[in-house]
């Protein structure tokens, strides 16, 4: 897999998503095809076992497992984005995973629980703000990514006990001390007030009955 899209892994071919997509559509929820596909340990065939899945016979033993393969984000996020957030089991691995040392693993936490977030699955959020404060001075680069997508997915809900969370947990990151924290949140904040601008300009339009 090319640097373009920062995925280096050794055992790929490189067929295009869109095809791999084709392939697994008729295939879904084949547990057993897709455990198998992920042995094989090719980037393309782990990311069709992902597509695969059946999330309702996934245990955490296969997340804990197949979460200590993820060695790009690639299918660190497609796992977390098409699987495993729609397992009962998510919102603990949450927790687990955002302590870890491994920067997969971390990423695989936040990531994890920033799709829970987008597609409005049951999850302790304002417990996700923490672990986010907790990890916002983690510079390895896809930590730091998982940590400020997290943070953006769980200032973006429609609860306003949660966005006010969100928003406070980044203006104390935005003014720590650390280089790390303060990306974090400051680009957190910019990406709240441009959904809040937007949000106030389709209310208006609403209110005139444009």
């Amino acid at each position: 897999m090319g640097p373009k899209f920062g995925i280096h892994v050794e055992q790929a071919w490189g067929v295009p998503m869109a095809a791999i997509q084709a392939i697994a559509k008729p295939l879904r929820n084949d547990h057993e095809l897709a455990e198998s596909l992920w042995q094989s340990g090719w980037y393309e065939a782990r990311l069709a076992a992902i597509l695969i899945d059946d999330a309702a016979k996934v245990t955490p033993e296969q997340m804990d497992r197949w979460r200590a393969g993820f060695d790009n984000w690639g299918v660190t996020d497609t796992a977390c984005f098409k699987l495993f957030d729609r397992v009962p089991h998510a919102p603990a691995k949450v927790a687990e995973w955002a302590r870890l040392n491994d920067e997969f693993g971390r990423r695989a936490g936040f990531a994890l629980l920033a799709c829970l977030a987008l597609h409005g699955k049951q999850a302790d959020y304002l417990g996700g703000l923490k672990l986010i404060e907790g990890a916002a001075t983690d510079e390895r680069n896809f930590v730091k990514k998982g940590v400020n997508w997290a943070l953006r997915a769980i200032g973006g809900k429609k609860d306003p006990a949660l966005r006010t969370a969100a928003r406070e947990t980044a203006t104390r990151l935005a003014e720590s001390q650390d280089r790390t924290a303060r990306w974090n949140g400051k680009d957190a904040l910019r990406e709240f007030a441009k959904n809040d601008a937007r949000a106030a300009a389709k209310d208006q339009h609403s209110a005139r009955g444009d």
